[in-house]
C-alpha cells in the first residue's frame, strides 16, 4: 500500500465503518459449543468486525507513523459517538408501525450500554496499541523483517484490555450478569472465548499486514 492521501481515508472509512457495525451487531451472542472447566465459551457478534479495527490503526501507523495513527483512533471516538446519538434519536421518533418499533428496540435498544463500554474499551486498547506498537517498533529500529513482532505484541496485548474492559461493563454490569447466579462464570467464558477469537484472528492478520505494508517498504 502506498503512502497516499487516498489509501489513508480507505483505511479511517474502514476502520470507523468497523467501529459502528460492531457496536450494532455485538448484542448477538455466539454459542461455539465448547465448554472449558464447565464453562460455556460465548463470543459477542462484534468480535470478528472490531478485531480488523486492529490491522487498520496497524497499517496506518506502521506507513503514516504514530501521529496518523491517534488521530484515526480520535476519529473512530468521534464517529461512534455520532452514531450512538443517531440511534437514540431515532428510537426516541414516533414510529408508524408498532411491530417495527420494538424490533428496532430489541435490536438497539441495548446500544447504548454495549457503546459506552465499547468506548471506554476502546480508547484504552487502542491508545495502548498505537503506543506499544511503535514502542517495540523503535525497539528494532522499524527494521521491516521484524514487522511481525511490533504487529503481532500490539494486537494480542490491548486485545486483552479491550476483552477484559468491554465484556465486564456491557454484559456484566449492562446486562447484569454480575448480579445473576453462574453470571461471573458467563463473563469469564465470554471474555477467554472472545480473547482465543481475537487472538486467532490477530495472528492470522499478520501476511495482511506484511501484504499492505509492502510496498511501502520498497520504497
Amino acid at each position: 500500500m502506498k503512502r497516499n492521501d487516498a489509501n489513508l481515508i480507505t483505511l479511517n472509512v474502514v476502520f470507523v465503518v468497523c467501529l459502528i457495525v460492531a457496536n450494532v451487531v455485538t448484542s448477538k451472542v455466539l454459542d461455539t459449543g465448547i465448554h472449558i472447566g464447565g464453562v460455556p465459551i460465548l463470543i459477542p457478534g462484534a468480535a470478528l468486525t472490531y478485531a480488523m479495527t486492529f490491522l487498520c490503526t496497524d497499517v496506518i501507523g506502521e506507513i503514516w507513523g504514530k501521529k496518523e495513527a491517534n488521530k484515526a483512533v480520535i476519529r473512530g471516538f468521534v464517529a461512534q459517538l455520532v452514531a450512538l446519538v443517531l440511534i437514540i434519536l431515532t428510537m426516541y421518533l414516533p414510529a408508524y408501525d408498532e411491530e417495527m418499533q420494538r424490533a428496532y428496540r430489541m435490536l438497539l435498544g441495548q446500544t447504548p450500554v454495549f457503546v459506552f463500554g465499547s468506548l471506554v474499551a476502546y480508547l484504552c486498547s487502542q491508545s495502548w496499541d498505537v503506543w506499544i506498537f511503535h514502542k517495540i517498533r523503535g525497539r528494532f529500529c522499524g527494521n521491516p523483517k521484524r514487522r511481525w513482532i511490533w504487529n503481532n505484541a500490539s494486537t494480542l496485548t490491548s486485545q486483552i484490555i479491550d476483552t477484559a474492559i468491554y465484556i465486564s461493563i456491557a454484559f456484566g454490569i449492562g446486562l447484569g450478569w454480575f448480579m445473576q447466579e453462574g453470571g461471573m462464570m458467563l463473563v469469564l467464558g465470554m471474555v477467554i472465548g472472545q480473547y482465543l477469537l481475537k487472538a486467532g484472528l490477530a495472528l492470522c492478520d499478520t501476511p495482511f499486514f506484511y501484504l499492505l505494508t509492502r510496498k511501502h517498504q520498497e520504497e
